[in-house]
């Protein structure tokens, strides 16, 4: 078998990808394919056409011919298995089986077409060799990319550093100007017209002393009410200008444009800081707080659950530090309790009270910028039941034909409900984003780590279980592996609660808040 040419040609005989394998002129071969679509008679059942030189053997593909170009002498069952083999390709590197479409492919086509015919012979290929060997993935393309995006990161933390040294700068500058400024309001109106006069005479002779001369006009105009000529003019013998340069907003403009997300380095206002980092109203918070690490196996059961505990007290005033703390615990018999060293151990076991060994000893108070407090208690539980996981997850992914489809359960416990859920499922590399056929939520495709976010902002007894479906090309079923899972709940499984502030000093009881969590640090099916 001979395989003269290969091409992708439009039924009015204009050809949209052609690729030729043997020694032959170019106005041979495109005498060959303007000659096709008149030797094709409409109602025929067979796919070949023969003339005095060559063999025609083509498919019909939507509004387009495959069509192979090969002498009479070959086999035409190895003609038609070639063709088979083409007829799957094209659909891979083209989505779309269109002009258009083909012709924006053109490229990859022609390089499949070439692993899969040389010389004008077959080669014995499947067709994800032929993915596999267009592809061309090396360790040094690999080792490539890692040293490039190294690069990318280090250059990030260079801008990050020297945006905050333009901060910084321009924060002592304020300082400098404030201080500059009540010398010079000490000194009189008359006194600061005549040195800066003479301060712009020196400057425009010299070059010497433009920041000083800058910061008098400031304070010239501010005090007058009205700008000066020179205010109004850019400063001369300036020799830096702080701020962001047009080259750092370029280089800004460029990562973002590769998805990249930038954080602007600002100095937060007094307003913004307040609200970010509110303070607690109450003189005594408590915070019963619970991690989850999981590891959930693909066919089901528990590789590994483990819970971890803590019991914080925060304390804002000093006098209100004498105190012992009443809980109450659920009757979970797998939590192991562990109390600070401080705390005495005998009234606890007893009493459920917790409160220092020694009475006169107050609590430690909150230090500026402590969140957290100082922990009384932890705990922590561990087991191999699926019946305790809070949240399971069953993937079935299945290849069929040129598509993947990937169904997503979950189900949760009838024990918490769950908030701000997000199922990070891992993709192959995708051009476009995958086809979503049916969600119970919300959905968001993250092409740069090439990840499907399945979102549900709160499950409860209203949605128990749901699914979502979609489809991706061909892939290997454990790429989709291991799906990462994130999610809160105000329940946690000790179901411990802060009863009473019990006051060591006499009075009345302090008023105190209680905030429970429970949220995942580690959450997986693999």
């Amino acid at each position: 078998m001979v395989v003269l040419a290969a091409s992708v040609i439009s039924k009015s005989g204009k050809a949209l990808v052609s690729r030729q394998f043997v020694d032959m002129s170019r106005i041979r071969i495109e005498g060959l394919l303007a000659a096709f679509p008149k030797l094709v008679g409409t109602g025929r059942q067979h796919t070949y056409v023969e003339t005095e030189n060559v063999r025609y053997v083509y498919q019909p593909i939507e509004a387009l011919y495959l069509l192979l170009v090969t002498n009479k002498q070959s086999n035409i069952l190895e003609d038609l298995e070639t063709l088979r083999l083409l007829s799957k390709l094209v659909p891979e590197y083209s989505p779309s089986l269109e002009e258009e479409g083909i012709c924006k492919a053109a490229f990859e086509l022609i390089f499949a077409f070439d692993e899969v015919i040389a010389l004008g012979h077959r080669e014995s290929v499947t067709v994800a060799q032929v993915k596999q060997y267009c592809e061309m993935d090396s360790h040094e393309e690999r080792l490539h990319k890692l040293v490039m995006q190294s690069k990318i990161n280090e250059t990030k933390d260079i801008m990050k550093r020297k945006a905050s040294e333009i901060d910084k700068s321009k924060i002592d500058r304020t300082r400098s100007e404030k201080g500059g400024y009540m010398s010079l309001q000490s000194a009189g109106s008359g006194r600061i017209e005549n040195s800066f006069s003479e301060m712009s005479i020196s400057s425009s002779s010299s070059g010497f002393g433009g920041g000083l001369s800058t910061e008098v006009e400031t304070f010239s105009s501010k005090s007058k009410g009205r700008p000066s000529a020179s205010a109004t003019a850019p400063p001369k013998g300036l020799g830096m200008k702080l701020g962001k340069t047009q080259r750092t907003n370029q280089f800004l403009e460029s990562l973002k444009a590769e998805g990249e997300v930038i954080l602007e380095d600002m100095q937060p206002t007094a307003s913004q800081a307040v609200s970010a980092a509110p303070p607690p109203t109450d003189p005594i918070t408590l915070t019963v707080e619970e991690k989850l690490n999981v590891s959930l196996k693909r066919d089901g059961g528990v590789s590994n659950f483990d819970v971890q505990g803590t019991l914080s007290l925060q304390i804002l005033k000093q006098e209100d530090a004498f105190i012992q703390v009443q809980i109450e615990a659920g009757e979970n018999a797998s939590i192991v309790f562990k109390t600070h060293p401080n705390i005495n151990k005998e009234l606890f076991s007893n009493e459920n009270i917790l409160g220092l060994k020694d009475p006169n000893r107050p609590f430690p108070t909150a230090q500026a910028g402590d969140a957290t407090g100082v922990g009384l208690l932890k705990w922590r539980m561990q087991s191999v039941d699926e019946s305790v996981v809070p949240l399971t997850i069953n993937c079935w992914p299945s290849v069929s034909g040129s598509e993947t489809y990937v169904s997503i359960e979950y189900e949760s416990s009838s024990m918490f409900d769950l908030q701000n859920v997000v199922i990070s499922v891992p993709l192959p590399a995708l051009r476009e984003a995958p086809t979503v056929r049916q969600i119970d939520g919300e959905w968001r495709y993250d092409a740069r780590n090439s990840t499907l976010e399945w979102s549900i902002l709160l499950i409860d007894g209203s949605n128990r279980s749901g699914s979502m479906e979609f489809v991706v090309p061909p892939a290997d079923t454990s790429i989709f592996f291991p799906i990462s899972v994130r999610f809160t709940a105000a329940k946690t499984f000790s179901d411990l609660k802060v009863m009473n502030i019990l006051p060591l000093r006499g009075g009345p009881s302090s008023k105190f808040s209680q905030r429970t969590q429970l949220v995942t640090e580690s959450y997986q099916v693999v």
